[in-house]
């Protein structure tokens, strides 16, 4: 699988994802090709090499035109300028997700809805060249999964349109909910929200380097100079090592002996079906000899924050523990068989010449129940039809 790690010692800026990713071995000429797709004028763009710190780097930056104005813009409107493009329909959907994942935020900080929002600074041109950008330079890499380091904010205070505010800005702040973020006393704004937009939107893992076989590495160069450190955005783009693949995830615990047995269901539930990898709950003999249980939850390190407003909600609970652990997997794929009971999906795991093969539950107890036969028969079956088909 073609990865992409976002290594955000120094922060990271839209402008930096798209420059590190050009150095990285995106082709800049293409990028301004279907840049220049989006109905959108009034700037023009420079890719250039710079030496950051005593680092090579790639700079990609867009210029301006003083003359020219520029609308506030909703998100209808960016959704309409992405429609009317010639982009892929993966890079159009990608650059969706991260500005409605704005619009979110934004009508969130200043206490409106996503239809009223204007996007200020995060809607102007350079943002949507940053984020456009961005999609269009990993499609370009042909990179199937981002991942990304903790991300450091910086300190002290920014000015912004509404005035100056403390580093992280508001919207800055809310966008990296739930994501590792690294201690860093730089002075100045590390990380921008359109940066943090496209970062949590895209990565599906925060945490350190994983296993991986890297094949290029790029270095996007900020605009200012840092203090401590040099202001440039690192990217390593490569292959997961191996036929299986390893990241982090978070445990999240907490033991209850005051909720009903349905209750406790009911918010196993819910916290599924907001996405997390796995629930469950085991019995336990607590303090002053009541019964209670262990709720256990697994989950993405950027899921924190929603599994725990959900389980807060839905218990009595007044504390939640939680760590990170990693974890190594299967390499996975879904493939679809044919069996007297007709067809089913099974999920096939294969690391390091071991292959586990499972039929997907939902599919067999459907066919068990339309045909009127045992459940196992239908497992049967399956397991059969996929050894048939492998060893012919």
């Amino acid at each position: 699988m073609k990865v992409a790690y976002f290594d955000c010692f120094s922060g990271a800026g839209g402008d930096m994802i798209v420059a590190s990713l050009i150095h990285a071995g995106a082709d800049a000429d293409a990028l301004r090709d279907g840049l220049a797709s989006l109905d959108i004028g009034g700037y023009s763009l420079s890719i250039e090499p710079v030496n950051k710190q005593g680092f090579l780097a790639t700079r990609f930056h867009v210029d301006l035109i003083e003359q020219a104005r520029q609308p506030h813009r909703h998100l209808k409107d960016i959704v309409e300028i992405l429609d009317r493009s010639t982009l892929p329909a993966s890079v159009r959907d990608k650059a969706a997700r991260i500005f409605e994942r704005l619009a979110k935020t934004e009508a969130k900080v200043h206490g409106t809805t996503i239809e009223k929002i204007h996007f200020h600074e995060i809607g102007s041109v350079d943002a949507i060249i940053d984020v456009v950008g961005a999609a269009l330079a990993l499609e370009q890499l042909g990179v199937e999964r981002v991942l990304c380091s903790p991300i450091p904010t910086g300190s002290g205070t920014v000015t912004c349109e509404h005035g100056v505010m403390p580093v992280p800005a508001p919207a800055t702040a809310d966008l990296l909910r739930g994501v590792p973020l690294a201690a860093c006393d730089e002075v100045g704004e590390l990380t921008t929200p359109t940066a943090a937009a496209v970062l949590t939107t895209l990565a599906s893992e925060f945490g350190p380097l994983p296993a991986m076989i890297v094949d290029s590495i790029g270095y996007g160069a900020g605009t200012r100079d840092g203090a401590r450190c040099p202001n440039i955005l690192r990217v390593l783009v490569g292959r997961t090592a191996g036929e299986g693949d390893a990241d982090e995830i978070t445990v999240l615990e907490t033991n209850l002996d005051d909720v009903s047995p349905e209750a406790v269901g009911y918010c196993m539930e819910q916290l599924l079906a907001e996405g997390a990898l796995d629930v469950y709950a085991m019995p336990i003999h607590m303090k002053k000899s009541r019964s209670g249980v262990v709720l256990t939850v697994l989950c993405k390190p950027n899921q924190v924050a929603a599994m725990e407003r959900t389980i807060f909600a839905e218990t009595t609970t007044f504390g939640i523990r939680r760590h990170n652990v990693s974890r190594a997997k299967m390499q996975r794929r879904h493939e679809t068989v044919s069996t007297p009971f007709g067809e089913i999906r099974i999920k096939v795991g294969k690391r390091d010449g071991i292959i586990t093969v499972s039929p997907e539950y939902v599919d067999c107890r459907a066919a068990a129940r339309e045909h009127g036969v045992a459940l196992r028969e239908v497992i049967a079956a399956a397991n059969a039809a996929w050894a048939a088909r492998s060893n012919g």
